[in-house]
């Protein structure tokens, strides 16, 4: 019989990429992630993986065997949420993350309802960008999360995990001065400098990507990835950035802001299978009201 253990390693190297990242990941060794993907292979009586000196590939079957690693990791998720139902009472860790807009705005109103309606789930909340969220789900640190992508830079889905839309914003070109409504403000501000987020984020590719397609690359002059920091450069005439409306509504004085045609687009995800849980079901809905009250103003 195949081992949910070594499935699980196995699926982990098809997302991850090399050995040492799954060992990384599971707080292992290489040598010990090599050996257990050795006795799946013997489990499973064919080669899974096909080696090229220092770098692994997984084979034809190795493919096959994550396809169904992935069915049996969401059934056994299914499994915990229905006897977290039958238990009844919410209790435990529940383990948030979310990226910072969300953090400052929508979470407060979320947990403040959560506590009161089931006081024995511990809440807990890291904030992090949206592309470390897949990594902290499928090692189990966090339980759901609110990730965001861009809709002239979609994020390929991860096949692990299971997403449901939250939210769409407007996204606003943030200048130091008022300026004249035009067809496209992005190449009108080519010469201007840039505030931008740090390399690696969502929000620093998004930038790049926005600039490149109205035909310039941006003079970036500061790197900052909270939004707060950003707009009181931008009020310090210090550049021009792009700010998602969730992160707008405390403007400082001397901050104009210019709709654009792009959308941030934000969703709830969390493992597959798990949205049956009753933890994960009761943040959903308060992260739901949540975010309707805040538009609501």
């Amino acid at each position: 019989m195949l081992d949910v253990r070594r499935l699980r390693l196995l699926r982990d190297l098809a997302q991850l990429g090399t050995i040492a990242a799954v060992a990384k990941a599971h707080t292992y060794t290489p040598s010990a992630v090599s050996q257990q993907l050795a006795v799946l292979e013997r489990e499973a009586g064919v080669p899974l993986l096909e080696r090229t000196g220092r770098r692994v590939a997984l084979t034809a079957a190795g493919v096959v065997l994550v396809r169904h690693a992935e069915t049996v990791l969401a059934a056994l998720e299914g499994a915990s949420a229905a006897l977290a139902e039958a238990r009844g009472e919410l209790a435990g860790p529940l383990r948030i993350g979310a990226y910072p807009t969300a953090v400052r705005t929508l979470l407060p109103t979320a947990l403040v309802a959560l506590g009161r309606e089931h006081p024995g789930l511990e809440l807990m909340v890291s904030e992090l960008d949206p592309v470390a969220v897949p990594e902290a789900l499928r090692e189990r640190r966090l339980d759901v999360a609110l990730i965001h992508d861009y809709d002239v830079m979609p994020v390929e889905p991860d096949r692990t995990l299971d997403a449901v839309p939250l939210l769409d914003e407007t996204v606003f070109l943030a200048t130091p001065s008022a300026a004249k409504a035009t067809k496209d403000p992005i190449a009108d501000a080519r010469d201007a400098a840039w505030i931008v987020g740090s390399p690696g984020t969502v929000c620093h590719a998004v930038t790049l990507q926005l600039c490149r397609s109205a035909g310039f690359t941006p003079q970036v002059r500061h790197h900052a990835d909270d939004f707060a920091a950003v707009l009181a450069l931008v009020a310090a005439g210090q550049g021009v950035s792009l700010v998602p409306q969730l992160a707008t509504a405390e403007a400082p004085a001397g901050v104009h802001l210019i709709p654009l045609a792009a959308r941030r687009r934000t969703r709830i995800t969390y493992r597959q299978g798990a949205s049956s849980h009753p933890a994960i079901a009761a943040f959903t809905t308060a992260i739901r009201e949540a975010t309707n009250q805040y538009l609501k103003g």
